[in-house]
């Protein structure tokens, strides 16, 4: 049998009508690897302890499992679309399938946007961890001016989205060795991090169960407190649909990338939560301003528990941490903008759908997004208020995309149009009779989500009222300048495009008159 049989038999491309044009060379573990690194225990957790614990103190911990259970029945929901479509950008075309052109348009539009917003948040995470490593690594000022933290983070933020372009650029199998090694290093790096702050406890449990004082006085109380805190655990636990948006260069997709998606979200919450846990129980003081600061963190509270060098060790793994979820994350962006490009659904379609002959990946979208991922960290030297306020808006619209695929699939469900009748068959993933239940609690919590996450705070996005309200006033102009050209120009030209379609093969004997 010939590799191209091979590959075809292996996604069943020709069903979508798409030939098959990107290398299928990713395994088991770079499906698995895509996911963890987008979720990125050592990015998220330590990025945001800060304000989580500074919101609602240790209980805002509660959070964790409570984001679990809800992200964990939109995985499921994922797992069966992933099964059944293992095609690239995911989201795009899960909702495509389920719920028509112009939903799967808008869905896609507002995943591909927070896309590369996030990748613009994730690489400011270099300013937590280098400097720390090195005082070489702040080549602005001292960091005591206005500027400087901010004008370095922009800095070290772009050196690290040309090196993510270049190796998307080169290929996927590139791309997978690199992410796969630095997920295996984040992994070993985070198990340590938890057994070594376990072994330092200096507390009991019980710091979890009370409120410690926080929310008092305030509206809303340790409810209004916990709500705001609980931020810091959703800002972290989605990506793991990336597993599945690779799955055009996953070797038996169908089976690979639901279990991925799985793995990716109990590893990242088991590990994530004993690190969370642990360092809280370890923490010298509690009441050390330094936890709650953004300059400190979760970091601060590792570098004081760990001893010697051990503590500049473990901020090594951190900085892997960070480069491989922006490699996730920017991957995940190309392959949402190929999908789109290849239906003729973006402007200059053709040219972002174009596929290089040697590497086997398509080169100008990662080059397109690097640039415009490059030009939003500008917003972030003088303006940081408002990139904070961009950037979780992001994460909103990616809630919002997902909201999209899991009610679209729920009605689809009460249809009795789900699941199809070949999903249950050749040992692919489906829900069973659950289906049904967990469809139901996948869409409440992306309901309830989106609300709890586009709540006018001025705790959350200050002022003025454009940032107050930016998740209703960003989005509707982000969504509505998209809209726009959809409805005035892309629709009228959505349809895969002729480089990308199946050529329909002549029967045997049966050539023209």
């Amino acid at each position: 049998m010939t590799p191209h049989k091979t590959k075809t038999a292996d996604s069943g491309m020709e069903h979508f009508g798409y030939r098959e044009s990107l290398d299928r060379s990713i395994g088991k573990f770079g499906s698995f690897a895509a996911g963890v690194s987008y979720i990125s225990i050592l990015t998220g957790t330590f990025q945001l302890f800060y304000f989580g614990f500074g919101t609602a103190g240790p209980a805002y911990l509660w959070s964790w499992p409570m984001v679990l259970v809800g992200q964990l029945a939109v995985a499921l929901c994922f797992m069966e679309l992933a099964a059944k479509y293992p095609v690239a950008g995911s989201v795009y075309n899960w909702s495509k399938q389920t719920g028509g052109p112009v939903l799967a348009w808008s869905a896609g539009w507002l995943m591909l946007t927070a896309s590369i917003v996030s990748l613009s948040a994730v690489v400011l995470a270099l300013q937590l961890n280098l400097p720390r490593l090195w005082s070489g690594f702040q080549v602005v000022g001292d960091g005591s001016g206005p500027y400087d933290f901010a004008a370095n983070a922009v800095i070290l933020g772009a050196a690290l989205i040309l090196f993510t372009t270049v190796v998307n650029a080169l290929g996927v199998r590139l791309m997978a060795m690199i992410n796969s090694a630095g997920v295996f290093i984040e992994l070993i790096a985070a198990c340590l991090i938890a057994i070594i702050l376990a072994l330092n406890t200096r507390r009991g449990p019980e710091v979890f169960f009370s409120t410690n004082g926080y929310g008092a006085g305030t509206s809303g109380g340790f409810l209004g407190a916990f709500l705001i805190a609980s931020l810091a655990s959703g800002y972290v636990m989605y990506g793991f649909d990336t597993a599945s948006s690779l799955g055009e260069e996953t070797v038996d997709p169908r089976r690979t990338a639901p279990m991925a998606i799985l793995r990716a979200i109990l590893a990242s919450f088991v590990i994530g939560g004993a690190i969370l846990v642990f360092a809280v129980l370890s923490a010298p003081d509690l009441a050390d301003p330094q936890i709650a600061s953004s300059s400190g963190s979760l970091q601060y509270i590792v570098e004081k528990v760990m001893w010697g060098p051990l503590s500049k060790v473990f901020l090594v793994c951190i900085v892997v941490a960070v480069t491989v979820c922006s490699l996730a994350v920017h991957t995940a962006a190309i392959r949402l903008a190929f999908a789109m490009a290849r239906d003729n659904a973006l402007p200059f379609a053709a040219r972002l759908a174009r596929v290089n002959a040697a590497t086997q990946t398509p080169i100008l979208p990662a080059v397109v997004i690097g640039v415009i991922a490059t030009l939003i960290l500008v917003l972030n030297i003088e303006q940081p208020k408002i990139f904070t306020v961009v950037t979780s808006i992001a994460v909103i619209m990616i809630y919002l995309a997902y909201l999209m695929v899991t009610g679209t699939l729920l009605v689809r469900r009460l249809r009795g149009r789900w699941p199809p009748a070949d999903l249950g068959t050749g040992g692919y993933f489906t829900m069973g009779r659950w289906g049904l239940p967990v469809n139901i609690a996948a869409v409440l919590w992306g309901l309830g989500m989106a609300l709890n996450l586009a709540w006018p705070r001025e705790a959350v996005y200050g002022l003025p009222w454009y940032n107050t309200w930016g998740a209703y006033v960003y989005i509707g102009v982000i969504l509505g300048a998209g809209l726009a050209w959809y409805g005035l120009r892309g629709r009228h030209h959505v349809g895969t495009l002729s480089s990308h379609a199946v050529v329909p093969v002549e029967p045997a004997g049966k050539g023209a008159p």
